[in-house]
């Protein structure tokens, strides 16, 4: 009995004299291991970046380039994909800016709880690599306005969360398995760049869809259907090239095309547009690229969408089209005008009589607002004026088709 109360007495002076010892192991922030304690960061931003890093490179499951070799240590704006520079808020501050993961063959399961934890992050590039899983919740990101995730394996619906961004200017979710709709207040965003293409998109292309002051526009290789809104006129000052072949619109062209003076690349190849080509193409001054091939247009061929300066390739082959005048002939044996497969008397390679016919009896369908056809608003008073020629460069848009960076 009298070892028992020396053993109790012990132990609590013992636990008297070791007590304010655990008390202040217990007080100190544990949240940080004795690694992250021992690193010195050349910013208290990076220092927070930290942890968030170390725990997406350890999700990662493929590395063939070892590009995560480096993410070691405090040095973070050497890291190999992440660039640093001076936030908006503190011009002496250095903080986490962007990442650029283009071509590097990283793969992991899930972009949650990385990028949407990155408070300064402004870009992130990812082309070409193997991350899926949904898109996070970026909209807590107050600088980000660069989104590319292109050539993935994202799947289900629209990328949503990227309608929150405010700022956002570029969109590049190209080469995915996104499907459904696509959300009408994407068209309400300042982009200037919109490559959704070659995805399993099947809506209908929404009435604001001239609302965003975007200059290259990629939808093709989707199923969207419906009419091109008429909308597409406001982005008179803007719109530089847009494709969208390869999808399943329909209707007729509408005759506010010929009020985007800026544009110089449109294809819609491939579609199930119908009806007349409207002489408001003849406004397409700066137009260099115009396909709208393999759909269900007819009647003749305007003269003055021939005689525009700048065109280097129209092609208008496998439709309904029955007439071409002089100067569309010209274009012809200039190698410029395609018009392979209409109903077109006299020219080779043209659809058989009997197939033409039975178009004209059974498919023609008039156009909503059909005065407008006739008119070109850009010439006022007459049907020709001096057109400026434009610089020769190579369009932007096609490469958008190829699944790697362009």
């Amino acid at each position: 009995m009298g070892n028992f109360t020396f053993f109790n007495k012990a132990f609590a002076c013992i636990s008297f004299l070791i007590l304010p010892f655990l008390i202040s192991v217990l007080c100190q922030n544990t949240s940080e291991s004795p690694i992250e304690q021992s690193l010195v960061f050349k910013d208290k931003r990076l220092a927070v970046v930290f942890p968030i890093i170390q725990t997406f490179k350890k999700t990662i499951t493929e590395d063939p380039l070892n590009i995560t070799g480096n993410w070691v240590g405090p040095d973070i704006c050497n890291y190999t994909g992440f660039f640093c520079d001076n936030p908006p808020d503190n011009a002496s501050a250095i903080a986490l800016a962007a990442i650029d993961f283009n071509g590097l063959s990283l793969g992991a399961p899930s972009l949650q709880g990385f990028i949407d934890q990155l408070p300064d992050l402004a870009i992130f590039h990812a082309n070409s690599n193997k991350f899926s899983g949904t898109v996070p919740d970026l909209s807590r990101l107050q600088y980000f306005y660069e989104l590319d995730i292109s050539n993935n394996v994202f799947s289900g619906s629209f990328p949503t969360t990227v309608v929150a961004l405010k700022e956002l200017s570029f969109l590049d979710i190209r080469f995915n398995s996104f499907s459904g709709s696509v959300p009408q207040q994407i068209f309400d965003q300042p982009l200037e760049l919109l490559f959704i293409n070659n995805n399993d998109l099947t809506a209908k292309l929404p009435e604001n869809f001239g609302s965003t002051p975007v200059l290259y526009l990629t939808l093709a290789n989707n199923k969207l259907t419906g009419p091109i809104p008429r909308s597409i006129g406001n982005l008179n000052s803007t719109l530089t090239e847009v494709l969208l072949l390869n999808n399943k619109l329909s209707g007729c062209l509408p005759y506010e095309l010929g009020f985007l003076k800026e544009l110089e690349v449109f294809d819609i190849e491939n579609n199930l547009l119908t009806g007349p080509l409207p002489k408001s193409l003849a406004c397409l001054e700066k137009i260099k690229q115009l396909n709208f091939a393999n759909n269900l247009l007819y009647w003749e061929i305007p003269e003055e969408l021939c005689a525009l300066a700048n065109l280097e390739n129209l092609s208008l082959s496998d439709n309904f089209f029955t007439k071409a005048g002089p100067v569309c002939r010209k274009l012809i044996k200039n190698g410029v005008l395609n018009v392979r497969q209409n109903c077109i008397l006299g020219l080779p390679d043209q659809k058989s009589l009997h197939e033409c016919a039975g178009f004209y009896l059974k498919y023609i369908r008039f156009c909503p607002y059909p005065d407008t056809y006739k008119i070109i608003p850009c010439r006022p008073n007459a049907p020709w004026h001096p057109q400026q020629v434009a610089s020769k460069k190579a369009p932007v848009t096609y490469k958008t088709l190829s699944r790697h960076k362009f």
